[in-house]
């Protein structure tokens, strides 16, 4: 009887380990979140399901064109997955004719799905705060973005982190398109 308790306590102890392991790397270090939704499109489909990098943040800003992920409205189980097109201190303009001016220069990009219908409120120049990001999906006209009052501008203390691997569907498995570097391959 006494070695049993002691084998019960040495298990009990091992997945009390394991379970403050698992606690550490999804607080910290990685989690796993599923693509809601086409405004990714065609970079992240809808049920695609990532890794999110919760590390990197920690030792310097997102870079313009990295696909980052964020609470919708502060609820923490729901996700937007979005591109950063404006970084913090520029002025972030959508014509008319769906041209993206950063600091009244032609951003030069090629994510976007296609032409922007509807360039919400940056029809207006919409300055960038300390800290704050203008994200955009891909799928630029079935997506609720930082173009529309209620997304608004993303605060950096709000990422969660970016995306970093697609893991399923397995066909699809490999690393997110984060920007300037995957573009030139």
């Amino acid at each position: 009887m006494n070695d049993t308790l002691k084998e019960l306590l040495k298990t009990s102890l091992y997945l009390l380990g394991l379970l403050l392991l698992a606690l550490f790397i999804v607080t910290f270090i990685g989690q796993r979140t599923i693509v809601d939704g086409t405004s990714m499109c065609d970079t992240l489909s809808d049920k695609d399901n990532l890794i999110v990098d919760k590390i990197t943040y920690r030792f310097r800003n997102p870079e313009r064109f990295e696909v980052i992920v964020f609470p919708y409205q502060k609820e923490k189980r729901n996700y937007f997955i979005k591109r950063v097109i404006g970084l913090p201190g520029e002025t972030v303009y959508i014509d008319e004719d769906g041209n993206i001016f950063i600091n009244d220069v032609l951003l030069e990009e090629n994510f976007g799905k296609e032409r922007i219908e509807d360039p919400g409120i940056a029809i207006n120049p919409i300055v960038l705060g300390e800290n704050e990001y203008f994200v955009m999906g891909d799928n630029r006209n079935d997506s609720f973005d930082s173009r529309f009052s209620a997304v608004g501008n993303i605060k950096k203390e709000n990422i969660i982190g970016r995306a970093w691997l697609r893991i399923y569907p397995f066909k699809k498995i490999g690393f997110v398109n984060q920007g300037k570097k995957d573009r030139e391959k």
